[in-house]
């Protein structure tokens, strides 16, 4: 448990001081095909072990786990108007760079970022490790991995338009580290405060069919929109179908 916390710290701390080196067009290249394969590996873990485990909760009440699905896939859509898909990589740099340095400096982006913190807190409380629990605990570092994947481009991109928001990148870090602290703390509560609320209540299921629905509609949005003119790219084609293979390797 422990080093799913550090591992998921590490990933959106290291990731986003990465931006300060790293100019956002030379960041492009190396976030297409990352997200390509985070993409993947993140739809075949939830196709896979988030869904059944949901259904396998719910035996008797299947389409329950439906209804959660859509409310997750929709829900992000409505969370995505607020961080502007931050969460798949997007950095809206002309937007941001428009601003005059008197206009848009000091100016904190609080829903984009209360956005992206409810978006990780949400993967994070799934991430439960007891016997209890069936494929997500036997895969829970599979899992884990999935979501930090999942943040490296998207802890990438909160820290460029910061950067640009604020004018320093030191003015960067407290936003960072919130969004770097919401995932281990979905983690904290899910697994320390509330595990039995939520095993004997049902909610647990409910909890994975929405993660499931989140997941579903990030990852589907990160895969559509690699390939938008839908032309065969093979480095794009081939970190896909190694985050598919490599999800697959670890079930």
């Amino acid at each position: 448990m422990g080093f799913a916390i550090f591992l998921l710290l590490l990933t959106v701390l290291g990731a986003g001081a990465a931006a300060a080196w790293v100019p956002v067009a030379r960041g492009g290249q190396w976030l297409k095909p990352l997200l390509a394969f985070s993409g993947a590996y993140l739809f075949t873990l939830t196709v896979t072990h988030i869904l059944p485990e949901a259904l396998q909760l719910l035996p008797e009440h299947p389409t329950r786990v439906g209804y959660w699905v859509l409310g997750g896939f929709f829900g992000q859509l409505l969370l995505e108007v607020l961080s502007q898909g931050v969460e798949h990589g997007h950095v809206h740099v002309h937007h941001e760079a428009a601003h005059s340095p008197h206009e848009g400096v000091s100016r904190v982006p609080f829903l984009l970022l209360a956005a992206l913190v409810v978006h990780s807190f949400l993967e994070g409380s799934i991430l439960v490790h007891s016997p209890e629990v069936g494929q997500v605990s036997q895969n829970f570092y599979a899992i884990v991995v999935g979501v930090a994947l999942h943040h490296m481009p998207a802890a990438f991109a909160l820290a460029t338009l910061l950067r640009l928001r604020l004018g320093s990148f030191r003015r960067v870090w407290p936003g960072l580290l919130i969004f770097a602290l919401a995932s281990p703390v979905g983690i904290v509560i899910s697994n320390y405060v509330v595990l039995s609320q939520l095993l004997s209540s049902g909610w647990y299921a409910a909890l994975l069919g929405l993660v499931a629905g989140n997941f579903l509609h990030v990852s589907t949005t990160i895969l559509f929109e690699t390939s938008p003119e839908h032309r065969l790219n093979w480095p794009k084609l081939a970190a896909t179908l190694a985050g598919l293979l490599l999800a697959l390797a670890v079930a």
